[in-house]
């Protein structure tokens, strides 16, 4: 089974207004969470092997905070088509992913990635999925176990396994 980690920027920072969308930085609360995050996937066993990340300067600090709680184990590729993607360019992205990966993360925006979540996650925990439904806030991260073999079969779906939410985490 394949495991896909779609995540979501942690909280950035509208500070500087003369910044560009993509390079605004993370706030206070957003460099509090990313590690916080990643504690919680590391201890509950979703460690990617591969993280296929936004260029945008939150999804980049994102990762450089929870990178090390991995060990160095993921590599990571920065890929401009996941910035302001569709659903449908992540699945793209997603299909595209290496076979010898088991666990994938896809880090990321809104709206694709609160929409993608929600049409994936088809069984789990119901109170989990009509969260994802509801919201799908900075930082947060669905963990989906997909029911095919193959990347390129990640649009049938799958169990949602885990939704990570900073603010629960304590």
């Amino acid at each position: 089974m394949r495991r896909l980690l779609l995540a979501r920027h942690a909280k950035s920072s509208w500070r500087d207004i003369g910044l560009t969308d993509h390079d605004r930085p993370l706030n206070g609360r957003g460099r509090r969470a990313a590690p916080m995050v990643a504690a919680a996937l590391d201890g509950r066993g979703f460690v990617p092997d591969i993280v296929y990340s936004s260029t945008s300067r939150r999804t980049r600090d994102t990762w450089a905070l929870m990178e090390p709680r991995f060990g160095g184990l993921p590599r990571v590729e920065y890929l401009p088509e996941l910035y302001h993607a569709s659903p449908r360019a992540v699945l793209d992205v997603v299909a595209g992913a290496p076979r010898a990966a088991n666990t994938l993360m896809v880090l990321g925006h809104n709206p694709s990635t609160h929409a993608l979540a929600a049409h994936l996650a088809r069984t789990g925990s119901r109170k989990r999925r009509d969260r994802i439904i509801r919201s799908f806030p900075t930082g947060a991260v669905a963990v989906i176990e997909l029911a095919g073999d193959d990347w390129d079969a990640a649009e049938a779906g799958g169990q949602l396994l885990d939704f990570i939410i900073p603010r629960l985490l304590g």
